[in-house]
């Protein structure tokens, strides 16, 4: 795979996601099965998840071989009453979702292959590479699309 196929791969992943929440109604955002996320709360991971993306992405490219690359409790951010996941309105999410991903989607399209090799070391995963970034953080909103659509399908 080249540079440009991980750039579209990439680019269509963020478009199938929009796409495909652009279309949820209020009552649709808050269905969920026990103990699952609702679709709201997806999109403000997802969002979080994102932006956590951004700047690990430039932290890959931009400092030194094996610089730290920080975890973050998914699960905790998503219990958080002060960060809303589930009431805030999913506007403002969903425009992070789409800055950060148009903005290191910039970043992508500038790779050469051997920038795929540079690693940082994650906090909770170990070394880190920047091929291993654009593989997960492609499949990410993949994923999630299919826990929205499992929320919706009862």
């Amino acid at each position: 795979m080249d540079i440009n196929e991980y750039a579209r791969g990439y680019e269509a992943a963020t478009k199938y996601f929009a796409d495909r929440v652009a279309g949820l109604s209020d009552s649709d955002l808050d269905r969920s099965r026990p103990g699952e996320w609702s679709p709201r709360q997806v999109i403000h991971h997802v969002a979080d998840s994102e932006a956590q993306s951004y700047a690990r992405l430039r932290r890959l490219i931009a400092e030194p071989a094996g610089s730290a690359i920080q975890g973050y409790d998914e699960a905790g951010w998503g219990k958080n009453q002060t960060l809303g996941y589930k009431e805030l309105p999913i506007a403002n999410s969903l425009a992070v979702y789409l800055a950060v991903r148009a903005s290191s989607l910039d970043i992508i399209k500038r790779l050469k292959m051997e920038d795929l090799e540079r690693y940082g070391e994650h906090t909770e995963r170990g070394r880190y590479t920047v091929q291993h970034w654009l593989e997960v953080y492609t499949r990410h909103p993949l994923d999630h699309v299919e826990q929205i659509m499992s929320a919706l399908a009862d």
